[in-house]
């Protein structure tokens, strides 16, 4: 489990650093995204908080 943790902490750095140097920030929008529809669907499933967010999708 920590070689995965270390893995995408690497892959995020990467992100970060390719991201800096090719000038290409107009992918930071795109990752944000993601990332928030992503923590949308995970806490929608089973939480008691899934009735609010059902609205928002």
């Amino acid at each position: 489990m920590a070689k995965r943790k270390k893995n995408n902490q690497n892959i995020l750095k990467d992100l970060w650093v390719f991201m800096k140097e090719n000038k290409k920030w107009w992918l930071l929008p795109l990752i944000i995204m993601l990332v928030l529809t992503g923590l949308l669907i995970i806490l929608g499933q089973s939480t008691p908080v899934s009735p609010f967010i059902y609205p928002l999708i």
